[in-house]
């Protein structure tokens, strides 16, 4: 029987497991959490064990932020902490902290043991050069500053980039990640919310060096985005990036649309979390439209973002179940 990380490797490397791996891999919704308490789940269940609770595969993620803990904060919820040159010479002092990786290293060094005996894939996350000048600008400075302030968009990006750089460097001397994925989120229900030309000026220089040290560490690069990112991914296979998450459904992206279209793309997530309200035949409708990509190789089904709270604790022991058996007759005649 194959270990944890021995399955999500086969599917990246494009070969065959035992059965698919069985992950959710966005953190728990706290509302969630609190439904579930509510539907009589032990309260000592914390969110590192529901994984095994319901039978799934544990995994970890580790978010190592260009933004320091001691930033300042933004106004309001889309606001961002600069307008201006200035202001980032202002607030780099909070920016691309020395502690990014070290703050996690004693909990990395005791899930090592588990790591190394395959029980426990370990990845980790970086801020992407659409997300972090998000951050910085807020939600509708940042569209206008590629326009505005182009020079310091590559700025950011450049400093942005040899961080992420060290960052990955410092993780590995502590364990080489299974994967590593960059938040984006530049995507909507419509398509991108940047040009190709955007896209090509201002992040494809930056993605292609990031792309080629993962490619020399032997590290699996995912973008994480919402939205519909059919059209993005061509943009990202150009630069070197392996795949792509959470592939939302309420947003028009189909999973076997990108897998015709795009045959080598690694894809994890897919499923949509609406339906699970629904009971045992929905969630197994689910799966069956989503069985033939999960046979084609490159692909791990997954809620495709965090389960809402409208999913309670049967509902969700359905779920495990059927994606046990829909995992294992993947990889069957």
């Amino acid at each position: 029987m194959m270990t944890n990380r021995e399955r999500l490797h086969c599917v990246f490397n494009r070969e065959k497991p035992d059965r698919l791996p069985m992950i959710e891999w966005a953190c728990w919704w706290d509302l969630t959490i609190e439904r579930w308490r509510s539907d009589g789940i032990d309260p000592a269940l914390g969110w590192d064990d529901f994984a095994p609770y319901y039978g799934l595969d544990e995994h970890r993620q580790y978010l190592v932020r260009a933004l320091g803990l001691e930033a300042p904060e933004p106004e309001f919820e889309g606001a961002g902490i600069i307008t201006n040159e200035e202001d980032y010479e202002r607030v780099k002092p909070f920016l691309y902290p020395e502690y990014g990786v070290k703050r996690f290293a004693d909990g990395i060094n005791a899930l090592k043991p588990r790591y190394l005996k395959g029980e426990m894939p370990i990845w980790m996350s970086l801020e992407g050069f659409f997300w972090f000048p998000r951050v910085l600008f807020g939600i509708e400075n940042h569209l206008f500053s590629f326009y505005d302030y182009p020079d310091l968009i590559h700025r950011i990006n450049e400093d942005l980039l040899n961080y992420n750089i060290k960052m990955i460097h410092e993780f590995c001397d502590v364990l080489k990640p299974d994967f590593m994925t960059l938040l984006e989120d530049m995507s909507y229900n419509h398509g991108p919310m940047l040009s190709k030309e955007l896209f090509d000026e201002f992040l494809r220089p930056y993605y292609l060096r990031l792309t080629k040290e993962l490619r020399q560490c032997g590290i699996t690069s995912i973008v994480d985005s919402d939205g519909n990112v059919e059209s993005m991914i061509p943009w990202l296979e150009d630069v070197g990036i392996d795949g792509i998450l959470p592939l939302e459904r309420q947003a028009g992206t189909e999973v076997a649309s990108i897998r015709k279209n795009h045959p080598n793309f690694l894809m994890l997530g897919g499923f949509d979390k609406t339906i699970m309200k629904n009971g045992e035949d929905a969630i197994r409708a689910e799966f069956e439209r989503l069985l033939p990509t999960m046979r084609s190789g490159g692909y791990i089904p997954s809620v495709d973002h965090q389960t809402p709270p409208d999913v309670s604790v049967e509902n969700y022991k359905i779920y495990a179940r059927l994606m046990r058996e829909y995992c294992e007759k993947a990889v069957t005649a």
